[in-house]
Parts: structure tokens; sequence; C-alpha cells
């Protein structure tokens, strides 16, 4: 007789790990917009705890740049600069720029890359039609991890990762432009797309340079 033991579950998540996601996801969204003032009440209350480890939520997010929380003032959204979101797309261009050509040097790269970006391509699909814009902008992040991390420049995929929150923060920005920004986004992944699967590196760093380029526009 064989016995068979179910998979370890995740540890619960503590109440200022979950008020810290919680905050964090509506600043990035944009649900509560830079310059807004947040609660530490409202946070509690929504999710049914204190307001102690709302605090020390809030102070990591002051840490990270997201909040500026003041003694007996609450705590303000800190809006992303003009200069600030220049400077990120700048710097995220030039990353995937280097890394999709180690990651195409040799041509069409193998097939487990491009799998994994038609099936980011078809969640956005999916989430453009259902008008799901958190489900779009999460899979959009994913495309563009890809390839970065198909380089194997581990320097490369360490940076990109500490520019994620503000890269998806500006992402969400662009998306709520209007309906047409969703299709438009859509296009040039696809577009993308084909470009890796016929092994060109020039035609996806021209398309990338566009892509940025637009997003810098509607700055």
């Amino acid at each position: 007789m064989t016995t068979s033991s179910a998979a370890p579950s995740s540890p619960p998540l503590s109440a200022a790990e979950r008020a810290y996601r919680l905050t964090k996801a509506k600043i990035l969204s944009g649900e509560v917009p830079g310059g807004r003032l947040l609660a530490e009440g409202d946070i509690a209350a929504e999710l049914g705890i204190s307001r102690t480890p709302v605090h020390e939520a809030f102070l990591r997010l002051d840490t990270e740049g997201l909040l500026a929380v003041a003694p007996r003032r609450g705590a303000a959204v800190v809006p992303m600069a003009p200069d600030e979101a220049r400077d990120v797309l700048e710097m995220r261009e030039a990353v995937e720029r280097s890394t999709a050509r180690r990651a195409l040097a040799h041509g069409r790269p193998a097939e487990a890359v491009i799998e994994e970006l038609r099936a980011h391509v078809e969640r956005q699909r999916a989430a453009s039609a259902q008008g799901d814009v958190d489900a779009f902008a999460e899979a959009d992040s994913a495309f563009h991890g890809v390839l970065v991390r198909a380089s194997r420049n581990q320097t490369a995929v360490q940076f990109m990762g500490l520019l994620r929150d503000r890269q998806l923060r500006l992402m969400y920005q662009h998306l709520h432009v209007g309906p047409e920004e969703v299709a438009t986004a859509l296009a040039e992944h696809e577009a993308m797309l084909a470009a890796v699967e016929q092994g060109d590196a020039d035609a996806y760093c021209d398309l990338l340079h566009d892509h940025v380029r637009r997003h810098r526009g509607i700055l």
C-alpha cells in the first residue's frame, strides 16, 4: 500500500504583507493616483486588520519611493515625474535591445522561448477582448521579460527586476489613455513576436524602439 502526501501549502501572508501588496497594487494600477492621500484606516478596514501592520506597509512603500509618509498627516502617493518616466523608458529600451540581440544572435531562438511569447500574446488578446486592463498589463510586462531572461544575462535580469514596478505603473498610465491604446500595444507585440519567430534581431529592435518612442509621446 502506498501513501501520497499533498504538496505543502504556502504559509499565509502576514497582515503587513497583505497591506503592502494591496496598497502597492492600488498605486501601480493608478486606482489611487499620484498626489492622493491614503489613510491607514481605509486600508485596515478593507482588509479587516488593525492599523499597525498597515503603518508598517506604508513605511515600506515610503522606502520604495511610492508613498511619502508624514507624521500625523497620513501618506501621499508620490507622482511619477515626467523625467523619471523618460529615464525608466530609456533604460528599459537599452536593456531590452541589448538582451534581444544576444537572445537572437544565432537567429530563431529555442521553441520554448517562442511558445512563451505566444502564450503572453494570447493572454493579451483574451484580456483585450474582455476589457481586463489588469490582466493585459501583467501579460505585457511578462512578454517583455522573456527575451531578457533568454539572453542569460543575469545582470540585465536583476536590473529589469528593479525597474519592474515603475514600468508597470507607466504601462497602466498608457493603457488608460483610451481603448485604442490596448489595441495598438497588442498589434505591436504581435509584430515583435513575428520578428522573433523569424530570428530577426534588427526588426525586433526597430519595433521595440517605435514601441517605446510611442510611450514617450504619451507622457
